[in-house]
């Protein structure tokens, strides 16, 4: 369990108002998908805190961009996010504090949560869902071993499929490592 003050020493740009309405969803995630070690802490925490810019990005920011025109169809990216319909892209859009992005996606988490994430794919910017899937996601790709292993890299290949931000997400993970005495 994370306290107050530990999450605003390792995300020290994050309001008081918006930890403290934070806080309660991201300890309730850690719990249910054993996110409860201080290795598995740590590297939540650096991952999300770097996906969602201290909590300050639910949804991703839409331009759209060159790299999110290739969200949409027909894409070796767009096949790979399962977005088979134009507006896919934007409708499907990174959400959530890791950002979980594409129809495939919102279809696998929204199953695995017991909601409909295709037909309401905003909901997925909310904290209660923001974070349930933040944590589905990390369980289901085997990061809690990972961290245990202190393979950082490889975490962040997991999420971002590459190591776009490493930097800035080490910087986290010493912080957040720090602040909880590993």
């Amino acid at each position: 369990m994370v306290t107050d003050q530990q999450l605003a020493e390792i995300m020290p740009n994050l309001s008081d108002d918006k930890r403290s309405m934070y806080l309660p969803f991201l300890n309730k995630a850690m719990d249910i998908y054993h996110i409860n070690n201080d290795l598995r802490t740590a590297a939540f925490l650096a991952q999300i805190a770097h996906e969602s810019g201290e909590f300050q990005y639910m949804e991703e920011i839409w331009g759209p961009t060159e790299a999110q025109m290739k969200y949409e169809p027909t894409t070796d990216v767009s096949e790979n996010l399962g977005n088979t319909e134009p507006g896919d892209g934007a409708l499907f859009k990174g959400r959530g504090v890791i950002q979980i992005t594409g129809r495939y996606n919102y279809g696998k988490y929204g199953d695995m949560l017991g909601i409909d994430l295709i037909s309401s794919p905003t909901i997925a910017s909310t904290p209660q869902i923001a974070f349930s899937t933040a944590g589905a996601y990390w369980e289901s790709h085997g990061l809690n071993e990972l961290a245990d292993q202190e393979d950082f890299e490889t975490i962040t290949k997991k999420i971002n499929g590459g190591l776009n931000g490493y930097e800035d997400r080490c910087k986290y993970y010493d912080r957040a490592k720090d602040v909880l005495g590993v």
